[in-house]
């Protein structure tokens, strides 16, 4: 079982009073123990088990995460950063107590570059907050995890989404991080040259170490021009299968598509019955195409002779604001559409992410486990760069659920990882994914002990999380 057990009091300290009295000596109001902040912090979007933590703090600035991280350091107190809650694997959990280190008020954008194409922004910053500030600068952050995600969290997850098959994840988009260490020490990685040969590349290390490292503070992102000309496209299919081998034919032919997801018919029924859409309950494709008016009409022309080809039906593409919107909506939607498919049950969420020509297999064999389920699972996902999720909706209280869906679990990451895939695509390690994690890196994972170690020996950072405490 990779769901870990509601957290014990075993794994717990008592928590110091001289820090508590410390921490609001020092931070006044920013400091809380309420019953109700602790329980918001010690959950995510996951199935897992709350485990809240002791203490939530809200700095202000990276001295202060610096300060508190020195004081915690000194009473052995673990510390759990936390950006807005979205994560999927238990990353905020604070499963050996300590004081949950809320970054949402470091929310300033700091410099916008427009010559360079980049921008220096604080951890709390949002995705969406970010793309406001840019409206105007004819400049744009592409990547999209769906969830409002806060960019350090983002960085620290290693998150990709939407547009990932053109624009690439968070790690090829992050140039630059200040992170405050274990013992309170202050670094900044990276810069914004657009190339470096200077040393060991430590941006890459924190990025996806899930704040087991370090505490990222401020990112340095790469931005892109805004496309001249958007369309998308949107065509259901006679199988999974067929709607997965238009994807690998336009990844193959090198239409440069941005985005391209796939809703089963499941997800489809979903979707009509929670936005009341009228769509045919087939799996179906949503993509999307940034360059020039001809180019995007080119590609979206391409992709519905393949399409056509392989029993496409209902394609329809639009290139306006609104029509696009239209569009785009069930795949929009898919996620809280799917948790309604069971009302008072909780999402289960996995994914995993294996080459483009191991996809159709990988989701076929995922299917025919899917038909055995006793609960339903939706399937959708990033299929333009072999990424795909199961949404298995579960009864809580029920210990024969949770066994069903982690069984289910197993079994397609087990089957990713034969076909050379990943057993997580973007949704990261925390706690629920530790034994896969072995069995897809193996004698590597005791190398990140030792780098786990070497910056954090006391194992105070986000303990539990990527590798064993």
């Amino acid at each position: 079982m990779n769901r870990p057990a509601p957290a014990s009091e075993l794994l717990r300290k008592p928590f110091p009073a001289e820090l508590l009295k410390s921490l609001q000596a020092r931070f006044g109001g920013r400091v809380s123990t309420s019953a109700t902040v602790l329980e918001h912090h010690g959950r995510d979007e996951s199935a897992h088990p709350i485990a809240p933590p002791d203490a939530v703090v809200f700095p202000a600035n990276t001295a202060e995460v610096a300060e508190i991280v020195r004081l915690c350091g000194k009473h052995g107190v673990p510390v759990i950063p936390f950006g807005a809650g979205s994560s999927l694997e238990g990353h905020v959990l604070a499963i050996h107590g300590g004081v949950s280190l809320d970054l949402s008020r470091m929310n300033r954008i700091l410099a916008v570059n427009v010559d360079d194409l980049d921008a220096a922004v604080e951890a709390g910053v949002t995705r969406k907050q970010l793309n406001q500030h840019l409206h105007d600068t004819g400049l744009f952050f592409p990547i999209d995890p769906g969830a409002d995600a806060t960019l350090g969290g983002m960085a620290a997850t290693r998150a990709s989404g939407t547009n990932a098959v053109r624009y690439g994840t968070m790690r090829e988009n992050v140039m630059g991080l200040t992170v405050v260490l274990a013992d309170g020490r202050v670094i900044r990685t990276g810069g914004r040259a657009r190339k470096s040969s200077a040393g060991y590349d430590l941006t890459r290390l924190f990025v996806g170490s899930e704040g087991t490292l370090g505490v990222i503070t401020e990112i340095t992102l790469r931005l892109y021009p805004q496309p001249e000309a958007v369309s998308a496209a949107v065509c259901a299919f006679p199988s999974v299968d067929a709607a997965v081998r238009t994807v690998i034919q336009t990844i193959q032919l090198g239409v440069p598509i941005a985005r391209c997801e796939l809703l089963d018919a499941l997800t489809i029924s979903a979707v009509n019955r929670h936005s009341k859409l009228n769509l045919r309950e087939a799996p179906m494709l949503f993509c999307e195409f940034h360059g020039t008016a001809a180019s995007v009409a080119e590609q979206a022309r391409t992709v519905q002779e393949i399409a056509r080809e392989l029993g496409g039906m209902d394609f329809e593409w639009a290139t306006k604001q609104e029509d696009r919107t239209r569009l785009w909506q069930a795949r929009y939607e898919a996620y809280p559409a799917c948790r309604q498919l069971r009302p008072g049950n909780r999402a289960f969420s996995t994914d995993v992410c294996v080459p483009i020509s191991q996809l159709a297999e990988c989701i076929a064999e995922t299917n025919q486990d899917i038909a055995t389920a006793s609960m339903p699972v939706a399937l959708f996902g990033h299929v333009g760069d072999g990424n795909f999720h199961l949404v298995v909706l579960i009864d809580p209280n029920n210990p024969a659920d949770l066994d069903e869906a982690e069984t289910l679990n197993q079994r397609v990451v087990r089957r990713a990882l034969k076909m050379g895939g990943t057993c997580t695509g973007e949704h990261g390690v925390g706690c629920g994914k530790l034994d896969f994690l072995d069995a897809e890196h193996g004698d590597a994972v005791s190398v990140m002990a030792t780098i786990k170690k070497a910056l954090d020996p006391d194992n105070l950072l986000n303990p539990g999380k990527v590798v064993r405490s």
